[in-house]
């Protein structure tokens, strides 16, 4: 599998503290309207840390079951431990998922050898094709090129990674160490553009929780190759995504204007906590400009 396009990092709405599944079923039906390229359930903006792994399981079937394969389902299936990776991954397979977001470990700080043989591990106890996620602003760390090359030529199917370490330099080096039939992601939907231009050849967004259309379009015009166009859509798209990512940490600004704009409630789960009145002003200004509520 080679993964290119659009992928939305979906958020998980709760209700009353338990998944609310019938937003969660309507959020997957308006990606799939916006010709999204496919769905990452339980990754970072699925709140994953606070589900339990029945919950986590859960989402991922419900993901499978909602988009009837209409799209890609990329569970969320990384974890801090190598074993609990291995069991969600499996779970995922199980379930019918078509691949796997494998976030950096986080806290516990392996080094570039821990980081091969974690993922190494989980790679030849499943066959899905696995996504890397380097994001060293969370795990501390990042998934080093070397270390990337090593997976992508000893585990067939590593095929990608999701980059959202902020830095245009880092792409080069993964785009000119990397064979070309491994795939790099754009992690941070202001950067797309950016990532791109130097090769990277999709994008895992947050932004298209509620502008999927708008964050497909942009994608697409990238993989043309019509940079023009892409750079004007970017332009007028750019203060919301920036101004979605910069609010509060991620993904607390998203669900709440997803919740501005109707699609679910703003409830969260400590310790994450809601915006304040003042920011959800700010936010509701923000969307308000962009046409997304009245």
């Amino acid at each position: 599998m080679h993964f290119s396009g659009t992928y939305t990092a979906l958020i998980t709405p709760f209700r009353d503290g338990k998944i609310d599944v019938p937003a969660f079923k309507a959020l997957v039906e308006r990606q799939i309207a916006g010709n999204i390229t496919g769905i990452v359930p339980v990754g970072t903006t699925g709140e994953s840390p606070t589900l339990d792994m029945d919950e986590h399981i859960e989402v991922i079937r419900l993901a499978v079951e909602f988009a009837a394969g209409r799209c890609e389902v990329v569970a969320g299936t990384g974890a801090n431990a190598t074993r609990e990776a291995i069991e969600l991954t499996q779970a995922a397979e199980k379930l019918g998922a078509t691949g796997s977001l494998q976030v950096c470990p986080y806290y516990n700080k392996p080094s570039q050898e821990g980081l091969y043989q974690h993922y190494k591990a989980i790679a030849s106890e499943t066959g899905l094709p696995l996504m890397l996620y380097s994001v060293p602003g969370r795990s501390s760390i990042e998934i080093g090129v070397e270390t990337t090359v090593r997976l992508a030529a000893n585990c067939p199917n590593i095929v990608a990674i999701k980059e959202a370490g902020g830095s245009v330099e880092r792409v080069n080096q993964l785009v000119n160490a990397l064979p070309s039939s491994f795939g790099v992601l754009c992690g941070d939907d202001p950067l797309t553009l950016s990532f791109m231009v130097c090769g990277a050849i999709g994008l895992v967004s947050v932004a298209s929780n509620i502008i999927p259309a708008t964050m497909t379009e942009l994608v697409n015009l990238c993989l043309a190759g019509d940079f023009t166009a892409a750079a004007a859509l970017h332009k007028k798209t750019y203060p919301l995504m920036k101004g979605i990512m910069s609010l509060d940490v991620n993904p607390v600004p998203i669900k709440s204007a997803a919740a501005l704009i109707g699609h679910c409630s703003d409830e969260f789960r400590l310790p994450l906590v809601g915006l304040s009145a003042d920011t959800t002003a700010k936010l509701a200004s923000l969307l308000r400009e962009f046409e997304l509520v009245k």
